[in-house]
């Protein structure tokens, strides 16, 4: 896929003006971009490349353009990182911090991101952490921004309410820990401790 068809095909899924940037990043770098079915865990993932595998970038494809834009430069940032360090370096330490501060800096205006994401963003840039889920402010600005049907945050439902998630798991809200919950899984009884800040839906 050539720089054209690159930046083309990442207007499905990141906001208007980003797209060259982006498709720059994954063609200089000779990136797979993969973009995944919602998982509980994680928001995207980096994977080096290694015998004759590329660099692997993978993307949950529920995410709002802009949450999506920022797990994007998120992964690209750990690509960059172990261009540089491989191994030799936390995954999220300094070297990665600096990685991704350089790399969202162009994007870094109120012309890609609505104004109130800007400002969270500017805020949570001081000191990115592993992921923006940890940044509840961020997060729940983000998630303003996604198709509503019937989602909300798992903060704003009550305790003992059952709900679902993005990917379908289902889970009876316990107590709070901190910033996630205490949650059991319906189908196999397991503790979980889901984020607060997580889209969910209540079960009937």
């Amino acid at each position: 896929m050539n720089l054209a068809q690159l930046s083309e095909t990442l207007k499905k899924y990141i906001p208007l003006g980003a797209e060259v940037y982006c498709a720059e990043l994954l063609f200089d770098h000779k990136v797979h971009l993969n973009i995944k079915n919602p998982r509980l865990s994680k928001l995207g993932d980096y994977r080096p490349k290694h015998a004759n595998m590329p660099h692997r970038v993978s993307i949950n494809k529920d995410l709002n353009p802009y949450a999506f834009l920022i797990t994007f430069v998120h992964e690209i940032a750990h690509l960059t990182n172990w261009e540089k360090y491989q191994n030799r370096v936390a995954p999220h330490g300094p070297e990665w911090k600096q990685e991704f501060k350089e790399l969202i800096l162009p994007l870094l205006n109120s012309t890609i991101f609505p104004l109130d994401i800007y400002k969270a963003l500017v805020s949570y840039m001081q000191n990115p952490a592993a992921s923006s889920c940890s940044d509840p402010n961020l997060m729940r600005i983000l998630t303003k921004y996604d198709a509503n049907d019937g989602w909300m945050l798992l903060d704003e439902i009550p305790y003992n309410s059952k709900f679902k998630l993005k990917n379908g798991s289902e889970f009876l809200k316990l107590a709070k820990n901190r910033t996630r919950y205490r949650c059991i899984e319906i189908k196999s009884s397991r503790l979980f401790l889901v984020p607060g800040v997580s889209p969910c839906k209540l079960l009937s």
